[in-house]
């Protein structure tokens, strides 16, 4: 079997934001999954400059398959799939999984590809023509996460997270950012 993910054991079940999404969502979750600037930079406004990345996992592999779908990639196509974990402090804030395929790596002359403990954020915020294309939410109980995960990020409840496809003028990327509880009181 392939492993496709440090994060999860197999794909997290997504649901489609539509109207009347938000008003079912806790008050705080509201404020991140809806913020439309960069959540590093949020996180920034709070820590300062404590905020860091650490990479779990990079590397060029078949994305899940509603991945696959949202990024409207044939099957068994390869994308570059980097999962990270921000935290500051001590406290893990956000774990993120983006999914990138081949052509926007080109397109952005390998920036994306060359991140390394950069918060993805600081290059895609950058481009001034960047779109939110589609988001999606998810809610994920603590068995939904690999052990190794749980323990890193010290899950102990649901997390909620958010599913977004970004437009790099006309190529796309997909990431999707998890709320942990020490974020959320931000």
């Amino acid at each position: 079997m392939t492993i496709r993910s440090q994060l999860f054991p197999r794909e997290p079940q997504w649901r489609e934001n539509r109207r009347g999404t938000r008003r079912q969502l806790p008050d705080a979750v509201q404020s991140w999954t809806y913020e439309t600037g960069s959540l590093t930079q949020r996180l920034r406004r709070a820590y300062g400059g404590a905020v860091k990345v650490s990479v779990l996992w990079q590397r060029w592999q078949t994305p899940f398959r509603t991945e696959q779908q949202r990024l409207q990639l044939p099957l068994h196509v390869h994308a570059l799939v980097r999962e990270v974990l921000l935290h500051a402090d001590g406290k893990p804030l956000i774990l993120a999984r983006t999914v990138i395929p081949a052509g926007t790596v080109t397109f952005a002359h390998s920036n994306l590809a060359k991140l390394g403990t950069r918060p993805l954020g600081e290059v895609i915020f950058a481009y001034p023509k960047l779109a939110r294309l589609q988001l999606d939410i998810s809610l994920i109980n603590p068995e939904g996460w690999t052990p190794a995960t749980r323990g890193l990020a010290k899950i102990s409840q649901p997390v909620w997270g958010r599913r977004t496809v970004y437009g790099l003028q006309h190529q796309h990327l997909l990431v999707s950012e998890f709320f942990l509880a020490d974020s959320l009181g931000i």
